[in-house]
């Protein structure tokens, strides 16, 4: 091929003749001799520029060793161009050759004595030498180069070096972004380097939607540099995970040996469980580069992940053996261990980076977060630190406008929990959410028979942007209610989640449940067995409470979308929707529920126990339970089991009708297949659309029958009764719904609303609670929990109530006001009786009840004074149980 000529036959044979052939003539005739000199030139320079083309497809296709053998012959032959050596540098970097690379830049900076495009390629050469100082000379030998002249450094490559250059030193991302990249793509708009500079600053920043823009651009211009896939893979990582897929095979594809691709899906592995899967990858890295220290920082990671601490310092140091200082080891160590929700240990990492280089954002950016997931307040303060060193970060952007969100919520102190909520949220419910945490942690850490560490913090978050940015670090993360990070536990309040919220009783017990067991196994637990306890500890702490059999879940069940247990953590990472992430969880409770029927609780426990020590899943489980392979066997047949139990006499294949769809013809369909499920709920729809109640109620007491816990069908028959004005069999359905979910808003209105007229206060106060379990931001539930609490006697649930409807802006505040100091009194609490009922005077001075009910108060006051005095003993003081967080 050409790239393998000898000096000589660089030229190609014609050129070669012509310019040894001139005529004698020639030197009386200097404008046709530059014309010839000219032709010349202009060949040998585009053969160059080819010869560059072919030796730089080389390094994009990962022949690296090629690359540098092509290269070192075209500098042997005195090629000019410095990109020779740059891409010799680059692939003897790739492979690992520092020292040879350090050789190559020697030759270039004596050849290139003004280059910045060196000196910056020369600095990683030098820190990857052991030369800090020297690496710190080239950097203030670019400072003095642009201080005299920077005119000279308009070519792309340069402006794109230099704009990387800016960025180290702390240049505005922003400026080096409009300054450098924008008008690089301005005047060169098909130079690929130029959106691929600026796709990896976006990514450096979080910021994914820009980084996607920058290398889908690049793409169109140069689709053979693996780099540009990998960029656009990971921009797209997070938000689609089949296209992010696509993007790195196509990497790989066109660069089999490209080392960030190899250790990103190595990275991935390790979040999915799949350390095997991990380590192959890894090697594959390692026969491209042995020397890469993210390869050895990875394999440290699985190191700690095996309870390996020895072999975990081992490949630290390894990673660290040719770079001492490189703080990019310890950051990504800690970076992967808090992933896996190591904090303390993540953190300790990221103080260990800043050792090496103080001001290495990425560790400040992820210790900030570390902190902050362990409840330190330290986390806010580096958070703003690094906002102010770098404007462009998102996540620091982020943080720092939440924590001005954040001191405007109250915080409520109880029993080893400090909770913080929105100010009139905390007033509405949060006495309910520290009753209901109280109760968790009394079962539960009395069940897995540990201590959780005080405090627990939780924050409820009335905006759903907000709860993101807390546990994320950006908006995203639609669909998650709640997260557990060990200490701290963040949630979506009902305000956040529109019309249709979830039970926040339940999901504060499952991620209470989170707490007790991550703290139990110190946060060594895999992903499916947090998530497993947690759904099963639901169902077992109220029956509506968790997931249970769907025909969807029985139809994933009977298919190929059962997850093996040994990679069901797998399942939590990409998956295809929202049904299959939700499936997760199911499916994981249900390996927690064959756990427990086939072992026992107390193998359960045990499990955990020797998590907690450093076993592995797969040992603990051997222990108990066999091998995983055996497992992953015996609980498919468990699980299929279970679906086929479902519905069994139910037909579950969707109706094969040709031509007429009417509802007649699906009759006619059904008298062949009178059992089809799918069918007949279509036809219970039709019916019920066209008004004909009683042949509705007969197909849905059908359906009923072959599946008797369907929500959706009781909710059916419950709206045929009511159009048929069978109210005694409209509550009893309701009743029926009520007992197999959660939140049913609808169902349990209409059944306050049908207990309310029968009087029935008993009734009002269980399906009220249920209400304000749901969403207790509506009145209605509040209004009548105080009616039935006034008729029941229930000063308790009266008094809260009543609290909850005054900050809800209620016509009658005069009312609520006098209710409550009522309820106050017969408690006991006279000065808050005296001071409601001031306040209910003060909205209606001539309430006559409430004047009478003042006298008797102050009556009362008078006497306990008294008694006091007469006593000696000194007036009790009033517990206060809430601050401001600011």
């Amino acid at each position: 091929m050409l790239l393998q000529r000898t000096r000589k036959s660089l030229l190609p044979p014609s050129t070669v003749r012509l310019s040894t052939c001139l005529p004698a003539t020639v030197a009386c005739r200097p404008f046709k001799y530059l014309f010839f000199v000219v032709i010349v030139s202009m060949s040998v320079k585009g053969l160059f520029a080819a010869d560059l083309a072919e030796a730089t497809k080389l390094v994009n296709q990962g022949k690296y060793d090629e690359c540098i053998q092509v290269s070192s012959v075209a500098i042997e032959e005195g090629q000019y161009s410095e990109t020779w050596r740059e891409l010799k540098i680059r692939a003897q970097l790739a492979t690992g050759q520092y020292a040879g690379a350090l050789v190559t830049l020697d030759e270039a900076l004596e050849r290139y004595k003004s280059s910045v495009r060196m000196r910056w390629l020369g600095y990683r050469v030098c820190l990857f030498n052991g030369l800090p100082e020297r690496a710190q000379e080239l950097l203030d030998q670019i400072d003095e180069l642009m201080d005299g002249g920077s005119w000279r450094y308009t070519d792309p490559a340069s402006r794109i070096a230099l704009g990387e250059f800016y960025l180290h030193r702390g240049v505005d991302a922003k400026q080096v972004l409009d300054a450098l990249y924008n008008q690089v793509k301005k005047r060169s708009p098909d130079y690929a380097a130029a959106y691929t500079a600026a796709g990896q600053l976006a990514l450096s920043k979080h910021d994914y939607a820009l980084a996607t823009e920058e290398f889908s651009a690049a793409l169109k211009f140069d689709a053979t540099d693996a780099d540009i896939h990998f960029g656009l893979g990971v921009a797209i990582a997070s938000s689609d995970s089949e296209k992010s897929e696509a993007a790195f095979q196509a990497a790989l594809a066109t660069n089999p040996n490209h080392v960030d691709t190899l250790l990103f899906l190595a990275d991935q592995k390790i979040d999915a469980e799949l350390y095997v899967d991990a380590k192959d990858l890894l090697d594959r890295a390692a026969s491209v580069n042995m020397l890469d220290p993210r390869v050895w920082s990875y394999r440290a990671v699985l190191a700690h992940l095996e309870n390996e601490p020895q072999i975990e310092e081992h490949y630290r140091r390894l990673a660290l053996s040719w770079w001492s200082n490189n703080p990019e080891v310890d950051y990504t160590i800690g970076r992967k261990l808090s992933q896996k929700y190591r904090f303390v240990e993540g953190a300790a990492y990221q103080r260990a980076a800043l050792s090496l280089q103080s001001d290495y954002l990425p560790a400040q950016s992820q210790l900030a977060q570390d902190l902050l997931r362990l409840g330190d307040e330290e986390g806010w303060k580096l958070a703003a630190e690094v906002y102010a060193r770098d404007g462009y970060s998102v996540i620091a952007h982020n943080l720092v406008t939440l924590k001005d969100n954040l001191a405007k919520f109250r915080t409520l102190r109880a029993d080893g929990f400090l909770i913080r909520m929105e100010a009139r949220e905390a007033e509405i419910y949060g006495q309910l959410v520290v009753e209901l945490l109280t109760r968790a942690k009394d079962q539960l850490c009395r069940k897995y028979d540990t201590t959780v560490a005080d405090p627990v913090v939780v924050e409820i978050f009335p905006k759903q942007e907000d709860f993101a940015i807390r546990t994320f670090g950006m908006p995203g993360g639609a669909g998650f209610l709640g997260v557990c990070f060990g200490r701290l536990i963040t949630a979506n309040s009902p305000a956040s989640q529109g019309s249709s919220p979830a039970n926040w009783q339940a999901t504060l017990w499952h991620e209470f449940c989170h707490v007790v067991t991550l703290q139990k196994t110190s946060n060594k637990m895999p992903r499916w067995l947090s998530e497993g306890i947690s759904v099963y500890e639901e169902r077992q702490a109220n029956a509506t409470w968790g997931q249970t059999m769907t025909p969807e879940y029985r139809e994933m069940i009977l298919s190929d979308a059962l997850t093996p247990v040994s990679q069901l953590s797998g399942a939590f990472l990409s998956p295809p929707s929202a049904v299959h992430l939700q499936f997760a969880y199911y499916e994981s409770s249900l390996v927690v529920e064959y756990l427990v029927e086939q072992y026992g609780m107390e193998t359960v426990q045990r499990i955990l126990t020797d998590l907690g020590v450093g076993l592995s899943i797969n040992e603990s489980l051997q222990r108990y339970a066999g091998s995983i392979d055996a497992i992953d066997a015996e609980f498919a047949d468990y699980a299929r089991d279970l679906a086929r139990q479902f519905a069994p006499e139910a037909e579950w294949s969707q109706p094969q009708i040709e031509g007429d769809t009417s509802r007649a013809a699906l009759a006619s369909w059904l008298e062949k297949h009178p059992n089809n499920y799918p069918a007949l709920h279509t036809y219970a729809s039709l019916l019920m659309r066209e008004r004909r109640w009683s042949e509705a109620e007969e197909v849905a007491k059908r359906l009923l029958k072959l599946n008797p816990g369907s929500v959706p069908v009781l909710s059916m028959l419950a709206r045929v009764h009511r159009e048929q004005d069978d109210l005694d069999a409209e509550t009893k359905t309701l009743e029926r719904i009520a007992e197999l979910s959660p939140d049913r808003v609808v169902a349990f209105q209409r059944l306050v609303e049908l207990a309310t007229a029968g009087q029935d206060w008993e009734q009002v106060r269980k399906y009220g609670t249920s209400l304000v379990a749901v969403n207790p931001m509506l009145p209605a539930p509040h209004r009548s929990l105080a009616q039935a609490a006034e008729q029941l006697h229930d000063d308790r649930l009266a008094m809260v109530a009543l609290n909850a409807l005054l900050q809800m802006d209620p016509i009658d505040p005069a009312d609520m006001h006098y209710r409550l100091g009522c309820a106050l009194r017969r408690t006991g609490d006279l000065p808050a009786a005296k001071r409601h009922i001031l306040m209910a005077l003060e909205e209606a001075p001539r309430y006559g009840a409430a004047h009478r009910q003042l006298l008797e108060i102050l009556a009362a006051l008078a006497d306990n004074e008294s008694t006091s005095a007469s006593a000696g003993d000194p007036a009790p003081a009033v517990p206060v149980d809430t601050e401001a967080t600011n």
